[in-house]
């Protein structure tokens, strides 16, 4: 399997860009011919045309058939259905070249999905040729096995200008179908052309394929149940350091429970996560150069100046002074009623 492989890119690409544009112009040429030759322009009348000068059949067969009660069928190079059939493939055609166009310039228009479509529309392009030169044999005596005498005959043999003007934009309709039927003839070959694929083409492939068996292999040994159990000391340290080598999912540092937030950063520049795990308790080890967050808004303006003098430093908080015992004065005794209404002797002040 390794040997074989689609190819993906296309051989002449340049070859191809010039038919997706040359198409184009032909393209709209056909769909203007046959729009305008519809419904029936000038079809009828080139086939009396050719009947009087005895090319083919003229229209009158079919009324002269039916009235003998033998009917037949109008030919497909004079029927209706040969000038709505090339419409329609006209634009149809113009649709796929719309979508060609936009997956060839993504680079999605591969080699294996433009072959479906090209064969599509050379067979599309190939019966529009045989619809416009199908036989004409409904009479005996004038029969045509070949193309039309409008394709095959000079458009100066009318006599009449306008149907020699007639005769002159349908044989450009057929030539206009040759050269989209040449177009695809091509198209088709290239697209044959890019599946084959190159040397170095089946080089880079062979390269990828023995890169992805190898990975898998390297995958499917490390998720093994005895992996490491057959290792040597040294296949075990170059293990472990390929692992190590591996770029680590950003965000989750510490694991997925504490992810690392430019906030988080922040808070560890300005040594929070120090003051956070309480270095600054009792017991607790305080690492060199650490200083305390600050708890006020004084302490914030020493540390932010720091030659503020010590004596400007936090003033302490106020306390009341220690009460201390003080002895009463001595009072002079006096008879009469104390302060809560007692009769006796007191103290007066």
């Amino acid at each position: 399997m390794g040997r074989f492989f689609i190819p993906r890119h296309w051989r002449l690409p340049t070859v191809m860009w010039g038919l997706l544009l040359f198409e184009l112009p032909f393209t709209v040429a056909n769909l203007t011919l046959f729009g305008i030759a519809q419904p029936n322009l000038y079809r009828t009348i080139l086939w009396k045309q050719g009947g009087d000068l005895g090319f083919n059949s003229d229209p009158s067969t079919i009324l002269y058939a039916a009235a003998n009660y033998r009917p037949v069928e109008t030919p497909m190079v004079w029927s209706q259905f040969k000038t709505d059939y090339n419409v329609v493939i006209g634009v149809f055609c113009m649709f796929l070249w719309l979508v060609k166009t936009t997956m060839y310039s993504l680079h999605w228009f591969f080699p294996i999905i433009a072959l479906p479509v090209h064969i599509a529309e050379l067979v599309l392009w190939s019966f529009s040729v045989y619809t416009q030169t199908a036989p004409d044999t409904i009479d005996p005596k004038r029969q045509n096995h070949g193309a039309p005498w409008y394709i095959t005959k000079n458009c100066n043999i009318v006599a009449d200008d306008k149907i020699r003007g007639y005769c002159s934009q349908a044989k450009s309709s057929f030539a206009v179908t040759i050269v989209m039927l040449v177009i695809f003839v091509v198209a088709t070959l290239l697209t044959i052309y890019s599946l084959y694929p190159t040397a170095a083409a089946r080089t880079r492939h062979e390269a990828k394929v023995a890169e992805r068996k190898a990975e898998k292999e390297k995958w499917d040994a490390l998720m093994s149940p005895t992996y490491g159990k057959e290792m040597s000391a040294e296949e075990q340290w170059q293990h472990m350091w390929e692992l190590q080598q591996l770029p680590r999912t950003p965000g989750t540092a510490g694991g997925m429970k504490s992810p690392t937030t430019p906030r988080t950063m922040a808070w560890r520049a300005l040594d929070g996560e120090a003051a956070e795990k309480g270095f600054s308790g009792a017991g607790k080890s305080v690492p060199p150069g650490w200083i305390p967050a600050p708890s006020s808004y004084y302490e914030q303006e020493i540390q932010r100046v720091p030659n503020i003098p010590q004596q400007y430093s936090v003033p302490q908080q106020y306390t009341a002074p220690e009460q201390y015992p003080v002895p009463a004065p001595a009072l002079a005794e006096h008879d009469g009623i104390d302060e809560i209404g007692r009769t006796g002797k007191g103290n007066a002040y």
